[in-house]
């Protein structure tokens, strides 16, 4: 196959002052037709340049010659592993938890109204949405439970970001209490504990908020205060029993700090160990819960 480079000279200014000028440079290209244009990047990007304010090219001529190899094919981005997503799709009237309203998701501005705002072809559209803070898989902060407790601008990226999962498997368990001897095990320490129960197969039917919903108990929320856990979610509808009025886990893990991610999906995909989660909610000030974007990275 023949290869190509390209040979030229190059003028470059710079945003923040300055030049550089290069007489006869040798680049690989891609291709006998590569475009000035793409030319020009490929040699900002080979140089690592950075403020580049315009290159002009001249005397651009492309020969059939062996390519000498690039340093930026080196530092082509790598995945650092496959990306899975643990939420759910919010969606206008969608039940989250019953008794909760559903989001009201409403045209702000539409296409057709910003036609009259903008040059010919431009067009946008602004969307409103009305929503409780508990909707789709959201995080609590301990503002959620406690008047003086953070509040979703103050909680730490490092208790919602880049996380060690410690998966705790529970499916098919007889019981719907996760207590401290089946979270026993394992080592949470600064880890988010991620409850797998496999309830959010009934995500969007009514069975979903049923009283046998699967919960943390009040010793296991205890167990994990104190064995130092970041962060502890599951993918149910609650992190405490529904059936009843009392809040045990809600109320031990936020006194400590810790944040609680309910109604999450996709833990089937995660491995026991190994993946990272991140889960950060916009910082509202006196605000206590908000729906994230929960995801995890899983290493290779």
């Amino acid at each position: 196959m023949t290869e190509y480079r390209a040979a030229f000279d190059a003028d470059v200014t710079f945003l923040n002052g300055g030049g550089l000028q290069v007489r006869g440079f040798r680049l690989d290209v891609p291709g006998a037709d590569v475009a000035e244009e793409a030319l020009a990047d490929l040699f900002v990007r080979e140089l690592g340049l950075l403020m580049v304010g315009e290159v002009r090219l001249r005397d651009v001529r492309v020969l059939a010659e062996a390519h000498k190899g690039l340093r930026t094919a080196d530092a082509a981005p790598r995945r650092a592993g496959r990306l899975v997503e643990l939420n759910h799709v919010i969606t206008a009237g969608m039940t989250t938890y019953p008794g909760l309203p559903g989001p009201e998701i409403t045209p702000h501005l539409t296409r057709a109204d910003s036609r009259g705002r903008y040059a010919p072809g431009t067009e946008f559209a602004i969307d409103r949405i009305s929503m409780v803070g508990n909707t789709g898989t959201y995080l609590d902060s301990p503002f959620h439970r406690y008047a003086d407790g953070t509040d979703l601008a103050g909680v730490p990226l490092d208790a919602v970001a880049d996380l060690p999962v410690v998966l705790v498997r529970l499916t098919g368990s007889a019981e719907p209490g996760v207590t401290a001897t089946a979270l026993a095990p394992y080592g949470v320490a600064g880890a988010a504990v991620l409850l797998h129960t496999g309830w959010d197969r009934h995500w969007g039917t009514d069975a979903y908020g049923a009283p046998d919903a699967p919960y943390l108990t009040e010793d296991g929320a205890r167990a994990l205060a104190a064995a130092g856990a970041r962060l502890v979610g599951i993918d149910s509808v609650n992190i405490d029993s529904v059936a009843g009025d009392t809040r045990p886990a809600h109320s031990i893990l936020l006194a400590a700090g810790i944040p609680v991610l309910e109604h999450l999906t996709g833990l089937d995909q995660l491995p026991p160990t190994g993946a990272r989660l991140h889960a950060a909610p916009p910082r509202v000030r006196g605000f206590g819960t908000f729906p994230v974007r929960a995801y995890a990275v899983l290493t290779e």
